[in-house]
């Protein structure tokens, strides 16, 4: 008896280690509609029963591999030239049928939030592309944003190839999608965009544990992350981080109701925030209202709201209607109105405002408007406001945990499950999450490089980055500057082969750290992947400072990428340079260019030794551009 209850166990173990796959199963990125890289040996595998025979038939010829005692199973087709629709069939104990396969080029897109963000973010500013976008060769693969702080995932929870149509095309990323436009337009070959991006994440999230052997402190961290009782603590621990003593007064008395009474209303201007306009250490909830004359022409026609951007969160009435509502800060506020809401006369707009720190209210520098057919009422000037609702200062200690912020939690959700799939290249856009560690950034970007290189087993695969626009207050003194000692850190990984810059200084704006201008950065990635990946004789790269030599009080630059020739894109004199001597004081300076190198000087500094170039947050007017259009990459010389 002793001996059949150990055999029983025996095989009741057996059992549970063998894969319960009976059948063929693929990754969700191998599917209908997949695009497949062009001349290189193509990566598909699957799971299935352990010693499974699986044959795969594509483009007229057959392949055969073996499940291993795992169920795991890969074999690579041969490589294949552009074209399409293709079909593929994968036999085993089961039968797959994937259509309308494509062979193109695949590149993976990744990043933060201006890599996520999607042409619909965008579509006033894009408004003709996205309605003109029907194109069944350009596709895109979003990676569901997923987090795992454990191990690498084997697949993903869902997903789905899209073509660029006018509909789908407004979830693609705008980035990704200018990108692949260009690729397409000059190749006519399939683009693949797997569109892996998520906003506001560090670096770290997206490297694999493997990656930071150079990163001892990081590596504690996620060893740290895998205890699930660890991870549990801290997710269970929520504290009241924003105790409130009553109501919203605006949603108990229908402040928003068209038949409301305005009572101790006070004037405020939009755009603005209210801390700068008499209201102090006020976090909470602000209503705004307006009253506006609307003529006959502007009913019965499609109409919208813009309303720039609100700090925190919003939500718009239009005559009582709630037509709209936002619940972060960054998006650019655009509401259709719904049909027949509008009327002739009269009309009020009421817009709750909530702001959890800092100033709240409408960001400046944005389109404030009504729009309805051909005509457009100003919404800027004098609304009226009331407090709806004040939030108490935060207490107790914050124990939570962002888990897709956490070093290898979306490598091991998000990349770890499209890994091998055969890329032409990569293409990455983040680095807002991390502008306060430079000097860590300069040794993680080309960490990440070789982390990615190494997993997808592509030694020399193309990574091609963003380097960040300019942002924030403009500064017309010579400044330290933390994003232009950033911008620098993102530049050094240009030491790594096969990587390309674009540069996007004059693509920002003061106050959005997600700029409209997409469709640059795109082609500007386009324009280096044509130089660097695809060894057309062009110049695509914008000119990079190279060395300089002291002439008497003179200092003389040279670049390379310089094309055609160094201009400035307004006809004046090259501007945002700055000089100094041995003592580092810099000043402006005056600059003059000469063939293929720029000449600047100082009156005031009879021996100098350093210059500095758009080195500033957002400088404010970075000109010097080659004949190409591209503009040169901020630098300094004094380090």
């Amino acid at each position: 008896m002793k001996s059949f209850v150990h055999y029983s166990l025996w095989l009741i173990g057996v059992l549970i280690a063998i894969p319960s796959h009976a059948q063929i199963k693929l990754p969700q990125i191998i599917r209908d509609s997949m695009v497949l890289q062009r001349d290189a040996r193509i990566n598909i595998w699957g799971w299935a029963s352990a010693g499974e025979k699986i044959s795969v038939k594509f483009n007229s010829r057959l392949y055969r591999t073996t499940a291993a005692g795992n169920g795991k199973w890969t074999l690579q087709l041969a490589p294949s030239k552009a074209g399409g629709p293709f079909v593929m069939e994968l036999s085993g104990k089961n039968k797959i049928v994937l259509h309308n396969i494509l062979v193109g080029e695949v590149w993976l897109c990744s990043g933060q939030s201006n890599m996520e963000h999607q042409l619909k973010l965008h579509d006033v500013f894009y408004a003709k592309e996205v309605a003109e976008a029907n194109n069944p060769w350009i596709r895109q693969f979003k990676v569901p944003n997923v987090t795992n702080l454990e191990k690498p995932q084997e697949d993903l929870p869902s997903g789905y190839w899209k073509y660029a149509n006018a509909e789908a095309v407004r979830d693609f990323s705008a980035v990704a999608y200018f990108f692949a436009h260009k690729i397409y337009e000059k190749y006519k070959v399939p683009i693949g965009i797997i569109n892996a991006s998520w906003g506001g994440t560090p670096i770290e999230a997206w490297m694999s544990e493997d990656g930071f052997k150079e990163f001892p402190a990081i590596l504690r961290t996620i060893d740290k992350n895998k205890d699930t009782a660890y991870i549990n603590g801290i997710k269970r621990y929520v504290p009241a981080l924003r105790p409130v003593v009553a109501p919203d007064k605006g949603q108990e008395e229908k402040w928003f109701d068209r038949a409301y009474q305005p009572k101790g209303w006070r004037t405020i201007a939009v755009p603005g925030y209210w801390e700068d306009q008499g209201v102090r250490n006020l976090d909470g909830v602000v209503w705004y209202r307006k009253e506006i004359d609307v003529p006959e022409s502007m009913v019965n026609v499609p109409a919208k709201v813009f309303l720039g951007r609100i700090v925190d969160a919003d939500e718009l009435y239009v005559n009582g209607t709630k037509v709209g509502v936002t619940y972060y800060m960054y998006p650019q506020r655009r509401y259709q109105l719904p049909d027949g809401l509008l009327q002739p006369g009269k009309n009020v707009l009421v817009v709750r405002v909530s702001n959890n720190n800092g100033k709240g209210g409408f960001v400046p520098d944005k389109p404030y408007q009504l729009i309805a057919g051909n005509d457009t009422i100003d919404l800027t000037g004098y609304w009226q406001y009331k407090v709806g609702q004040v939030y108490l200062p935060q207490k107790g200690g914050n124990n939570t945990m962002t888990l897709h912020y956490q070093p290898a939690a979306l490598y091991n959700a998000m990349l770890a499950p499209v890994i091998p799939y055969t890329l032409k290249g990569l293409v990455w856009y983040q680095g807002e999450s991390n502008t306060g560690r430079q000097n860590e950034y300069a040794r993680l970007q080309p960490a990440m490089i070789a982390d990615w290189r190494s997993k997808w087993k592509q030694q020399n695969a193309p990574f091609l980055f963003v380097q960040l626009p300019g942002f924030m207050d403009y500064d017309y003194v010579p400044v330290e500057s933390g994003w232009a000692t950033f911008r620098e850190a993102q530049a050094k990984s240009l030491a790594l082969a096969n990587t390309g810059m674009a540069v996007a200084i004059d693509l920002g704006e003061w106050n959005d750290i997600h700029p409209d201008r997409k469709k640059e950065v795109g082609e500007r990635l386009a324009l280096n992947a044509f130089q660097t990946v695809y060894g057309e004789k062009i110049t695509g790269k914008s000119p990079v400072y190279q060395s300089l030599k002291i002439e008497g009080n003179k200092i003389v630059l040279s670049f390379t990428n310089t094309g055609s020739g160094l201009i400035t894109n307004d006809g004046e004199a090259p501007s945002d340079f700055a000089i100094a001597g041995e003592d580092k004081k810099f000043v402006w300076a005056a600059a003059r260019i000469e063939g293929n190198t720029i000449i600047v000087s100082n009156a005031g500094i009879s021996a100098p030794k350093y210059v500095r170039y758009a080195w500033a947050d957002n400088p404010p007017n970075p000109n010097v551009y080659n004949k190409e259009g591209l503009p040169l990459a901020p630098f300094r010389t004094d380090e």
